[in-house]
């Protein structure tokens, strides 16, 4: 269960700093994640602490972990700094997505439209070098850009027009980036607020990748060897994992119920079972405790271990069939696919 008191994600944020000091090679993810837990709890300066200590040696991910201090340290009251770190962010012109479109949703959320647009145009000048298999962090950074400019009415361009046909909701962009629909949140018409509520809905299933707190969602994989090792340890987790195939179909499903229901920034996690009893023993639990393998999930993803989904048609599938994944997990037929017989 994720935590939603304050003072369960500061209770979560301790458990990722000890979890950091027993692995100091994840150190980054873990306190990068352990930060966006203080924050939530409402510990900003704890937060930026956390930050600071990050950028002490030389972080993996210097551009992210900056735009995430500037973001937290405007929230309670250190704008001139904020901005500081922003204007420097913009002159190191980061080639991935994450820290422009943090930097920019950190402008808009204090009213600096303009600034924020002119952010996310820089951006997609740096980082859209084709229209094809744009990675997911590029996509949501052209639909922040769609709708900043809608707020500020200006007119369409080529990155909008791009934006419109990457976008695959029900609810068409120009929609659901429409400045007007503040005023339906105030209507008395049943069906105003019904077809707001339906906008609503699509706007998070789509457009809040979260790319603030880039931890995936994640769903575990046992290769075959892992999970054959696993079963025969453990047989109690057969309920979890009656056949192989059976746990290949179920992650696929899994994942897009909760594509579909909204959760953003979704991920797989490879399992082995020397990190799984690893992980246990730290815990203080059995590895037969079923309840455990979400958290040993969700630990892994803070980690950094996370490959995200889904990945593009043509990338190899995430099942390690050798097949792409169009050809396999991606299509409705791909039990078919699955080469040798149920186990």
């Amino acid at each position: 269960m994720r935590p939603d008191t304050p003072a369960a994600h500061t209770t979560e944020a301790e458990r990722l700093l000890r979890t950091s000091a027993q692995y100091p090679e994840d150190r980054e993810p873990l306190l990068l994640q352990a930060a966006a837990h203080l924050e939530l709890a409402g510990d900003r300066p704890g937060a930026t602490a956390l930050y600071d200590s990050l950028l002490t040696p030389e972080p993996a991910q210097p551009h992210l972990i900056r735009a995430l201090k500037a973001a937290n340290l405007w929230e309670y009251g250190h704008e001139a700094e904020a901005r500081a770190i922003i204007d420097g962010l913009r002159r190191a012109r980061p080639s991935d997505a994450a820290p422009w479109e943090i930097t920019a949703e950190t402008l808009e959320a204090h009213d600096e439209l303009e600034a924020a647009e002119s952010t996310l145009t820089e951006a997609a000048e740096l980082l859209v070098k084709t229209t094809t298999e744009l990675p997911h962090a590029t996509q949501s950074l052209l639909m922040t850009r769609h709708r900043v400019r809608r707020m500020l009415a200006l007119p369409h361009d080529d990155w909008d027009d791009l934006a419109d046909r990457l976008h695959t909701a029900a609810v068409p962009l120009d929609e659901l980036h429409d400045p007007k629909r503040l005023w339906s949140l105030g209507s008395s018409d049943p069906a105003e607020l019904q077809a707001e509520i339906t906008r609503l809905r699509s706007e998070l299933g789509t457009y809040r990748t979260a790319l603030s707190r880039p931890f995936p969602v994640a769903v575990l994989h046992w290769p075959e060897p892992e999970l054959d090792e696993l079963l025969a340890a453990y047989p109690e987790l057969e309920a979890e994992y009656p056949t192989y195939r059976a746990h290949l179909t179920d992650i696929e499903a899994s994942l897009r119920e909760l594509s579909q229901a909204g959760t953003p920034n979704l991920g797989i996690v490879r399992a082995t079972v020397p990190s799984y009893e690893a992980f246990a023993a730290s815990e203080s639990t059995h590895p037969s405790n079923a309840d455990l393998l979400p958290q040993y999930a969700t630990t892994l993803a803070a980690r950094g271990r996370a490959a995200a989904w889904p990945p593009a048609r043509s990338a190899p599938c995430w099942c390690g069939s050798g097949r792409t994944y169009g050809e396999c997990h991606a299509s409705d037929g791909h039990e078919k696919l699955t080469s040798g017989p149920a186990q």
